[in-house]
């Protein structure tokens, strides 16, 4: 395994112990909801999104590693000239363009206030804030994409 794998395997631990955490917080109800997915996500999606960049660090097959892992393919260092981009970086850069990789990557203000909608004479609050459950099923579905790349990362 390459460092920058192992350091992607680590964000993913980091985050799921976060997710733990986060619900077993909204489990005691102690506080909104809102308040405790308000508390957590930055955190979350902070590991989540360190386990992606080590993990095009590690698809990249870079000799030396950087500082901090990249936030996106299009960060990475230039392949050599005579180098082909790896089919792995080609598919997590289109990932990227939508679909759940997307939403995960997504600079949001989780801060802020749900803005409120009118409907039918009402008005209502919206929270486009991601929850547990959807940053949850962005580790599994994370942590699956690295299984299945990385059996054809071994092979080289």
């Amino acid at each position: 395994m390459s460092a920058a794998r192992g350091r992607a395997n680590q964000s993913l631990y980091l985050a799921r112990i976060l997710l733990d955490a986060w619900d077993e917080a909204l489990d005691r109800q102690e506080l909104p909801a809102r308040v405790v997915n308000q508390a957590f996500l930055p955190a979350v999606k902070l590991h989540l999104g360190q386990a992606y960049g080590w993990f095009l660090l590690a698809a990249a097959q870079l000799d030396r590693l950087p500082e901090r892992p990249p936030a996106r393919s299009a960060e990475l260092p230039p392949v050599p000239e005579g180098k082909a981009v790896p089919g792995e970086i080609r598919e997590l850069s289109q990932l990227e363009s939508g679909g759940w990789l997307a939403d995960m990557l997504a600079d949001e203000q989780p801060l802020a206030a749900p803005q409120p909608v009118a409907r039918d004479n009402l008005v209502i609050a919206t929270a486009a804030m991601p929850g547990a459950a959807e940053a949850r099923d962005w580790l599994a579905k994370l942590g699956a994409l690295f299984e299945r790349m990385g059996d054809s990362l071994n092979e080289y």
